[in-house]
């Protein structure tokens, strides 16, 4: 039965499309009869009947540039003419379509119709329906440079699938060039050569030709152009710097100079672009005021170009200025005979710093998020106020400045790993100090420097490159970081000042101070190179002398840091604690006079397992262990002709610590027993202890204890030099000497001083 029925379905559908095809006789006829399917052929067709139909595929790109026709002739005012674009879009709905980039567009339009256009980054953007084809024709324009013999343009190709130009250039017979490119054919008649050229899409043409005179013409073209500023205002706690991005578009006619002029008490500190050949500041030139005007002389910057052709020019300006107050104007820069300037401004506040500002003169308040990103780009801090303006010639933008400048936070900023000062001091009693630090910084700007009176910063250096000392409300500044500079590591900032000081006699006392300094300092290295015809003596101050601190001590705090504040870093007699790296044992091992002891045997002995490991002392008296584990162990030293040195130390392997052992001489036999109870150096007293003696930095030094050397290290000999050839100074610099080095812990804004006694040889 069900073959029967499925029988009779499959005659009904053979009988159906016997009367389709009867509509279409091209197609064959089937013989007639009945067809018999299988049960599950007649479901597969059933199953293909109900599939729906497959959507079609849409387009990878919303649309296509097919062909690009330039049509183009060459006359006394330039290169006029039109470009045709020839395409298809496939998006359903309105598109942007990018046709040409680098081109001056005049006008766009479509059947004779205008076509809305945008401009995106220097590219013209049109706003095309789609589905469907397109035909876009651009009017645009182009400079034409004349050269003895030899005229030429430059023309941006638009990227499309292929390509051609048609030129027609006066005179009959001319010779011309294009490259990249094909010239396919050439004629001349009426006066004119026409050609016709394939281009490569996508790249520039330059075309030039031979022409028999010099064109000149009589009456030179008026350069004219457009400027937009956009400026980055920084205030900070003692100047104000500036950051002016300017993008200059011409318009009309070529110029090989930009004179651009510069705010009132500002000082230029780099200028970059690139079409830049030179840049030179010229202060106040008064035979540049118009003639019949009252107009005040300005302070300008000439840029001269070193490819006048171009269209587009962008330049950086840096400037600054110092500041003594807490209010200011922020400055604008303007580029002189512009037909247009436009620009935006950014103000930020260096640290917590509020700013106010009121603006006037066509200035108009925006968001900072409406900022240009390239202008935001350049901020170091968040912006707290952003305006836009468009330069008008009866108005002048102003805004002006307030700022309240908070009190930092207890967290640091920025700390002083080592410094070491060199001080050389004349018969005349003057002194040369250079300070070098070693830094590492978070976002402190500056260093607060309080000079004593009479003292003057001569120079200073960030990362091996000159900046300028400024002059804030309450001292000195030493500027922490410079433009473009953005430090990772520790970085080393120096700086060199003269004190006036008094004139030496024949004998008498005296004193030299080195200034506080609002970073801390881990350890301070101060060597003082005195003339040798003085004899001194009695030493005194806060310091410590150099002989009295092992050599290793001072190397290790030097490697490590700053020591923390909020964890007692002592250095017991026999258990020198300082932070070793992780997973070593080690330390350092000296006699009692300070000095190190080489090939010293050390023994370490676990109390708990027995188990013992031996290694020796290099010569810089220094010995390590690795790969032992946290516990109690017993650290012996044996060297011969000192007595045995035996101490008790408590190792943790995550935090280990570095420990020192002093020897004493004696027989070999004898042994010492050390325990960590006596302090050895207690940073948070800032005291140093060597066998069991205390040399408080406050205690006056004697003259037994000072380190003094006959001849000078080179620190001094570079001190030397500078002044000879770098330094602005008349000093008479002492070429023979005797120099004298001191050490200071944990130094953090107070002032260290040194005080002595002479008497001439």
């Amino acid at each position: 039965m069900k073959r029967t029925t499925l029988t009779f379905l499959v005659g009904s559908l053979f009988l159906m499309s016997i009367c389709w095809a009867e509509d279409r006789p091209n197609l064959p006829q089937p013989d007639p009869g009945n067809v018999t399917l299988t049960l599950d052929e007649y479901n597969r067709l059933v199953a293909l009947a109900a599939k729906p139909p497959k959507k079609p595929d849409v387009a990878p790109l919303p649309y296509s540039i097919k062909h690009a026709a330039v049509k183009l002739h060459v006359d006394e005012a330039g290169v006029m003419g039109s470009v045709e674009f020839d395409g298809e879009v496939f998006h359903k709905g309105i598109s942007k379509v990018a046709l040409a980039s680098g081109l001056t567009i005049l006008d766009a339009h479509q059947n004779g119709k205008g076509v809305p256009l945008v401009l995106e980054s220097d590219t013209h953007a049109a706003l095309l329906p789609g589905p469907g084809d397109f035909s876009v024709s651009l009017d645009t324009g182009m400079p034409l440079r004349i050269e003895p013999g030899r005229a030429s343009f430059s023309l941006p190709v638009p990227s499309a699938g292929s390509a051609e130009m048609t030129l027609i250039i006066p005179g009959e017979h001319t010779l011309a060039n294009i490259s990249p490119g094909v010239i396919t054919s050439r004629k001349s008649e009426k006066g004119h050569t026409e050609i016709e050229a394939t281009l490569v899409p996508g790249q520039t043409a330059n075309v030039w030709w031979a022409t028999r005179e010099v064109v000149a013409p009589t009456v030179p073209r008026e350069v004219r152009f457009l400027s937009d500023m956009k400026t980055l205002v920084s205030v900070s706690e003692a100047e104000m710097r500036v950051a002016v991005l300017a993008d200059i578009t011409m318009v009309q006619g070529e110029t090989t100079t930009f004179r651009v002029q510069i705010p009132e008490g500002y000082e230029v500190t780099g200028v970059t672009g690139p079409t830049l050949d030179s840049a030179e500041t010229q202060p106040k030139v008064v035979n540049l005021r118009p003639a019949g005007t009252n107009e005040p002389a300005h302070p300008y910057i000439f840029l001269q170009l070193n490819n006048p052709g171009l269209r587009n020019h962008q330049f950086l300006i840096s400037m600054e200025r110092s500041l003594k107050e807490t209010m200011a104007d922020a400055p604008f820069v303007s580029f002189k005979g512009a037909q247009r300037e436009t620009g935006e401004v950014l103000v930020e506040g260096a640290g917590a710093m509020e700013i106010t500002a009121t603006e006037g003169g066509g200035l108009k308040r925006m968001d900072v998020k409406e900022a240009n990103p390239f202008l935001r780009s350049m901020a170091h801090y968040p912006p707290q106020a952003a305006f836009r303006y468009h330069r008008q010639a009866t108005e002048t933008p102003t805004l002006a400045l307030n700022w309240v400048r908070f009190p930092d936070g207890a967290v640091l900023a920025a700390v002083a790993e080592s410094a070491d000062v060199t001080t050389m001091v004349t018969s005349e009693g003057k002194s040369l100090t250079e300070i070098k630090l070693v830094v590492k910084n978070q976002a402190q700007p500056f260093l607060k420097v309080n000079l004593p009176q009479g003292t003057t910063i001569l120079s200073a250096d960030v990362a091996g490159e000159r900046v300028k000392p400024v002059q804030g409300p309450d001292g000195n500044r030493v500027p922490l970081l410079r433009p473009g500079f953005r430090p990772v590591g520790s970085y080393t900032v120096s700086f060199v000042f003269m004190h006036s000081g008094t004139p030496f006699a024949k004998k008498g006392g005296t004193d030299l101070s080195l200034p506080s300094m609002d970073i801390p300092i881990s350890l301070l290295n101060w060597e003082v190179f005195l003339p040798e015809r003085y004899k001194v003596k009695d030493f005194g101050g806060d310091v410590i002398a150099a002989n009295r601190v092992p050599e290793p001590l001072r190397e290790q705090v030097g490697w490590r840091g700053q020591l923390p504040r909020d964890k007692e870093a002592s250095i017991t007699s026999g258990t020198p604690r300082i932070q070793f790296p992780a997973g070593q044992m080690g330390g350092f091992v000296t006699d009692q006079s300070g000095a190190v002891v080489a090939n010293a045997k050390v023994t370490i002995t676990s109390t708990g397992t027995g188990i013992s490991r031996s290694t020796v002392t290099d010569s810089a008296g220094q010995w390590m262990q690795l790969e032992l584990p946290s516990g109690n162990y017993q650290v012996r030293v044996d060297s011969p002709g000192f007595k045995a040195n035996s101490s008790n130390v408590n190792y943790d392997s995550n935090q280990p610590s570095m420990f020192g052992n002093v020897l004493s001489v004696g027989a070999a036999t004898e042994t010492i027993e050390v325990t960590a109870s006596s302090p050895m150096v207690n940073t948070s007293s800032s005291e140093l202890a060597v066998e069991g003696r205390n040399f408080s930095r406050v205690a006056p030094l004697a003259p037994g204890a000072i380190s003094q050397n006959a001849s000078a290290s080179v620190n001094v000999m570079n001190l030397q030099k500078r002044v000879a050839g770098v330094l602005p100074v008349p000093i008479d610099v002492p070429r023979a000497g005797t120099s004298f080095s001191f050490v200071r812990p944990l130094v953090l804004d107070e002032e260290t001083k040194v005080t002595f006694t002479y008497k001439s040889r």
